[in-house]
C-alpha cells in the first residue's frame, strides 16, 4: 500500500527516489491498538530533516492526515508506515533546485517486537550526513550485506577516529559493568527509540572506542521496528544477552504509551 500525497502512486511518480535517490523518511511501528510510540518525535525528525535537506518547511499536519488514511484504509492490525519526502521535479544537474516536497507514505505489516540476539560485525564507515535518516543506503546496505557474507547478521560501523556510532539501521547502545547505560558519543542518528529510553531510563554519552565496547557488560541495537534487540557479540567478543538491565529497557519502551495519529 502506497500513496504519494494522498493519491495512488505511479511508476513516474516513484523514478526520481530510483534514479536520483534525494530525499529523507522515518519509520513508526503502529501497534494493535493504532498507538505510535514517539510519534510527535517522528514528526519533529520530518520538519527538522526537511529544513537541513531542502531548506524548506514541511506541514506535520499534511503528514498526519495522509498516515491516518492509509491506516484507515488498512483497517487494524500491527504495521509499519514509512514516510518518505521528497521532490519529484529533483535532476542530477539541480539538486539545489529542489523543494515541492511531496509525501510518500507505505505500510508495511509489522515483524515481533522481541528477536533473537544479534551478532554485529564491525567495519568501518560513517553514513552521509549521519544526522538525517535519509533515502542514500547503498553504503549501510553494503556494509550489512558484507557482514552477512562474513557470517553475521549486520554491521556496527567505526568512524575514522576509532569510535563505534550506530549500527546499519539502528542505534547502538551498551551497559556498562556498574549497570550504567552509555549512548555513544559520535555522529549518529538521533534515533526515536533512543529519546524514548532516555526520557525514562538513567544514561550517560560517552566516546565508545571498539575496545571500549567490546569491554561493556551487555550491548543492544534500538530502532522503532524491534524495539531493544541484544547482541550477542561484536566480531569476536561476546556478550550476555539476558543482563537485567537489557530486561529494563525492554518494560521501559513496552511501557511508553502510544500516540494517535
Amino acid at each position: 500500500m502506497v500513496t504519494l500525497d494522498g493519491k495512488p502512486v505511479s511508476v513516474d511518480d516513484l523514478l526520481p527516489l530510483a534514479l536520483t535517490n534525494v530525499g529523507h523518511f522515518t519509520s513508526m511501528r503502529v501497534d494493535e491498538d493504532g498507538g505510535i510510540r514517539g510519534l510527535a518525535l517522528h514528526l519533529e525528525r520530518l520538519v527538522r530533516d526537511s529544513e537541513l535537506v531542502w531548506g524548506v518547511g514541511l506541514d506535520a499536519g499534511r503528514v498526519r492526515e495522509y498516515v491516518r488514511r492509509e491506516l484507515a484504509e488498512r483497517g487494524g492490525g500491527a504495521c509499519v508506515v514509512r514516510v518518505t519526502v521528497y521532490d519529484p521535479a529533483v535532476d542530477l544537474g539541480h539538486p539545489g533546485d529542489a523543494g515541492d516536497l511531496h509525501i510518500l507514505v507505505s505500510v508495511r505489516a509489522a515483524g515481533p517486537l522481541t528477536l533473537a540476539p544479534l551478532r554485529v560485525k564491525s567495519v568501518p564507515y560513517v553514513r552521509d550526513l549521519p544526522e538525517v535518516k535519509h533515502v542514500g543506503l547503498f553504503g549501510t546496505l553494503h556494509a550489512r550485506a558484507e557482514a552477512q557474507r562474513a557470517g553475521f547478521g549486520d554491521a556496527l560501523f567505526v568512524g575514522p577516529d576509532g569510535l563505534v556510532s550506530e549500527g546499519g539501521t539502528w542505534n547502538v547502545g551498551f551497559v556498562d559493568h556498574d549497570g550504567t547505560v552509555i549512548w555513544p558519543q559520535a555522529p549518529v542518528l538521533p534515533g526515536v527509540t533512543v529519546a524514548l529510553l532516555q526520557r525514562h531510563t538513567a544514561y550517560r554519552t560517552a566516546p565508545v572506542t571498539l575496545a571500549r565496547a567490546k569491554g561493556m557488560a551487555a550491548a543492544f541495537a534500538t530502532n522503532t521496528g524491534i524495539g531493544v534487540r541484544p547482541l550477542s557479540a561484536i566480531d569476536d567478543t561476546g556478550f550476555a544477552v539476558d543482563h537485567p538491565v537489557l530486561e529494563r529497557l525492554r518494560e521501559a519502551y513496552a511501557g511508553v504509551p502510544g500516540e494517535r495519529v
